[in-house]
């Protein structure tokens, strides 16, 4: 049990591969989703906080309920009017966005809670945010009285931080130099 070596070498890891099929050349990574409670509490947390844009809505009425797609993007290239079909295009193009479901009605419902993955039954873990200055994110944060669950100086990990958006998802804060 005195092991600490991985399971897995880099070299174990590298042979688990495969190489990509052809067909996938143009495949990307474009969401995550998560369902939300609140878009009046979410959405601003994601924009506001965390400076992602609203890319687009989308609302599903016969189903009751909307979409929110939020990512790092630049207003001057987002392409057509919010909600029209030309931005949905765009934005389903984009690479690593977060959609953010809204199922009507859970902002009034007080036994609303969602699953985030990390607690009994551990599933899904957290999304990452890189930052220039793991520091002075956590500083700005801590003045918008952002839950922590993780400060960069607490545990043995110094240069992260972990967050939570208002439904209690995770959130990795780090800066890729110094991971």
């Amino acid at each position: 049990m005195g092991d600490s070596a991985p399971p897995f070498s880099n070299e174990d890891v590298q042979k688990l591969c495969e190489k990509p099929d052809n067909s996938t050349k143009e495949f990307i990574f474009q969401q995550t989703m998560y369902r939300i409670k609140d878009p009046r509490k979410t959405v601003p947390f994601y924009t506001g906080v965390l400076g992602m844009q609203l890319l687009q809505k989308v609302d599903f009425p016969e189903m009751k309920f909307s979409l929110y797609f939020v990512g790092y993007e630049n207003d001057a290239d987002m392409e057509g009017e919010l909600g029209s079909k030309e931005r949905t295009q765009w934005t389903l193009g984009r690479k690593a966005t977060l959609e953010l479901t809204h199922n009507w009605g859970s902002e009034d419902d007080d036994n609303c809670k969602y699953h985030v993955g990390n607690s009994e039954p551990r599933g899904f873990g957290h999304i990452g945010v890189m930052v220039p200055d793991v520091e002075k994110a956590c500083e700005r944060f801590e003045k918008l009285g952002v839950n922590f669950i993780k400060k960069p100086q607490d545990g043995k990990m110094k240069t992260i931080a972990f967050i939570t958006d208002p439904d209690g998802y995770w959130i990795e804060i780090f800066n890729n130099a110094t991971v």
